[in-house]
């Protein structure tokens, strides 16, 4: 296998492109390449300087390249239309000028990221799934074409596709040439998913992962309680690889079977938190993926 490991704005507590809860963008540079990581993606569009040259420049002076970044909607909404291309394609120039590979896309969450509350409905019903996938692809032709960008979908607790049945028919529902997964480990086993025995099966439609863990007990109180994701976030919910649900080695030992080639990008999600968490997490994470064979 050959894993490329990165790391993302996403451990470091940054979920917006601005928000006064967050490290200047400079010191997340600075950290990411200090905890010994050499790929990134870039965040929430906007918070990193959408001016290629500076921000090229602020990449070069630390070592550091773009694997690709994620953009973030609700694909199910027509409404959402306008919103949805202007973060794709500001996000496709950006990356298509950094030489980077993906764009993740990622269906909005239907609880409040800030509150918790319910925004949208839970489910949808026919109309709008296929709507959804109408929307997956047009962005998935509009990358390839414009920027020479694959497409990734990522799913993503508290959203229309975070189960394993409704990821199961997302790629059942999708032209594999148009439209990969990024597998997120975390996110998976949230919900009771098995995020080993899940690349085993699909690892052919898997160019991209997410690797984070979760923490067992806060788990089983987030279900009990039905928290919404920003919530159990709060408390602690994703932790660190090397403790949780998922097991790493076993996670390990797939993509030794499968012959992985991609990248895998390490993203703990924590909103808010502390400027001086991320830093030692991030150090002992990248140490802890590469003593087990990672990357």
């Amino acid at each position: 296998m050959r894993v490329t490991i990165g790391g993302a704005a996403d451990s470091w507590g940054i979920w917006f492109p601005s928000d006064p809860k967050q490290m200047p963008w400079e010191r997340f540079l600075d950290e990411v390449s200090e905890a010994g990581y050499n790929w990134i993606e870039l965040g929430p569009y906007g918070y990193l300087p959408d001016d290629i040259g500076v921000l090229r420049n602020a990449l070069d002076e630390r070592g550091l390249k773009v694997s690709g970044n994620w953009a973030m909607s609700h694909l199910e909404d027509t409404n959402y239309r306008s919103d949805l291309d202007r973060q794709v394609i500001g996000a496709g120039e950006l990356l298509g000028a950094l030489g980077a590979e993906y764009l993740l896309l990622i269906d909005a969450t239907y609880t409040d990221e800030h509150t918790g509350s319910l925004i949208a409905p839970a489910t949808i019903d026919d109309d709008g799934w296929s709507f959804m996938i109408e929307t997956i692809h047009y962005v998935a032709d509009l990358i390839s074409e414009r920027f020479n960008l694959k497409l990734v979908f990522h799913p993503h607790v508290d959203t229309h596709v975070q189960y394993e049945d409704e990821i199961e028919r997302l790629l059942e529902n999708t032209d594999p040439n148009q439209v990969g997964l990024c597998l997120d480990t975390g996110h998976h086993a949230y919900l009771g998913g098995d995020p080993v025995s899940f690349m085993r099966k699909h690892h052919a439609r898997i160019p991209y992962l997410h690797l984070k863990n979760i923490d067992p007990e806060i788990q089983a109180h987030a279900t009990q309680a039905n928290l919404p994701f920003a919530t159990a976030v709060g408390k602690g919910i994703f932790c660190e690889p090397s403790r949780g649900m998922v097991d790493f080695l076993e996670f390990r030992d797939v993509l030794r079977e499968t012959q992985y080639v991609g990248h895998a990008t390490v993203e703990q999600d924590m909103y808010p938190v502390d400027f001086d968490t991320p830093l030692p997490i991030a150090k002992r994470t990248r140490t802890y993926l590469r003593d087990i064979g990672i990357g």
